[in-house]
């Protein structure tokens, strides 16, 4: 088999089998974005307040009786820091943030033009994460008063892009802090970045993470194609007598290529049915003069072999969904377009 017509046995190696983190995380935002989105005034009425100190936002943070978790919530959307790089974080802490001679772990950082410096009071911790950090689905809706946990991420996400450990700890985005006080260029970028936010995520509450994973894929195709590339989703291919339509549809020079995915963790009939109409759907395209290709993952799709076994043998492009597979992809659509 070639690099792009792959075996069932190849096509495995190479999956995840479980949705990415990058996609929970955007599912989970989705989910929680009305919850972020009443309550931006509030958040950013702190941010505006804090003046004489970057450390002030604690006790405004406290006054305001604003739970702790969803302020840290509202910093990790701005800053796009979710659920695997706290992950990563975690994991690396030690070898990022240096100790004072107390043993302390400390950030230092610029604000208003001075340095200041954080010796952090929890971290590091073992196990990391959202959950640990009641940031993610049901746990905002547990109120969590500020502890030293929370300070310690809460410092991190405002004013770590101004630290020397910025681009070791992928902290480069965690900028917001550097705006306290200014409360029109905070409400500007706050509001521009729940826009941005609501736009990727728009389809997750309506359609699910199948939906986003369609994006991904889009958005990865529209990066690392040039304009002669037209590419659309949910597109029709038209052949002798009917028109197939595809998850996605990339045209070039008047040759088309049909994209399918599926990734579903749990089994069900939507593989089979995928199945059933794949060698139909080649032999047409391949009269036609176009192709067709499928991003096939999940531990849900795999349990049914048979149907995996005949889409690979009726695709020109068969790949799994991650990063390195969606680059596969991409070549394979420069070579035959």
């Amino acid at each position: 088999m070639s690099k792009f017509q792959r075996s069932i046995e190849e096509l495995e190696k190479n999956a995840s089998k479980w949705w990415p983190e990058v996609l929970m995380d955007k599912y989970a935002i989705a989910a929680e974005l009305p919850l972020l989105l009443s309550t931006q005034d509030d958040f950013l009425n702190i941010l505006a307040l804090c003046k004489s100190s970057p450390f002030q936002v604690f006790n405004l943070i406290k006054a305001a009786e604003f739970p702790a978790n969803l302020f840290l919530k509202h910093l990790a959307v701005l800053s796009d820091f979710g659920g695997e790089p706290i992950q990563r974080l975690g994991r690396s802490f030690k070898d990022i943030f240096p100790t004072s001679q107390d043993g302390k772990y400390f950030i230092e950082f610029l604000w208003n033009g001075s340095n200041h410096k954080y010796a952090f009071k929890k971290l590091p911790i073992n196990g990391l994460n959202n959950k640990r950090l009641a940031i993610q689905g049901g746990g905002l809706i547990e109120k969590r008063e500020l502890d030293d946990l929370l300070s310690d991420m809460i410092v991190l996400l405002l004013f770590a892009s101004t630290s020397a450990q910025a681009d070791q700890a992928g902290l480069s985005k965690c900028e917001i802090g550097t705006l306290l006080g200014n409360e029109e260029l905070l409400t500007t970028f706050v509001r521009q970045r729940y826009i941005v936010v609501s736009r990727i995520t728009g389809g997750a509450s309506a359609n699910g993470l199948g939906q986003l994973a369609q994006t991904e894929v889009v958005d990865f195709l529209k990066m690392h194609l040039d304009d002669s590339f037209k590419i659309k989703r949910n597109g029709n291919i038209p052949v002798v007598g009917l028109e197939i339509p595809f998850d996605i549809v990339v045209e070039r020079n008047g040759k088309k290529a049909g994209i399918e995915i599926s990734f579903q963790v749990t089994t069900n009939s939507t593989i089979e049915r995928k199945a059933s109409q794949a060698e139909e759907r080649q032999i047409a395209l391949h009269k036609a003069g176009h192709h067709v290709a499928y991003v096939i993952d999940g531990a849900g799709n795999f349990q049914r072999s048979s149907a995996i076994a005949r889409i690979c043998s009726h695709s020109d492009c068969t790949v799994a969904y991650s990063i390195e597979e969606f680059k596969v992809l991409t070549d394979w659509l420069k070579n035959i377009l």
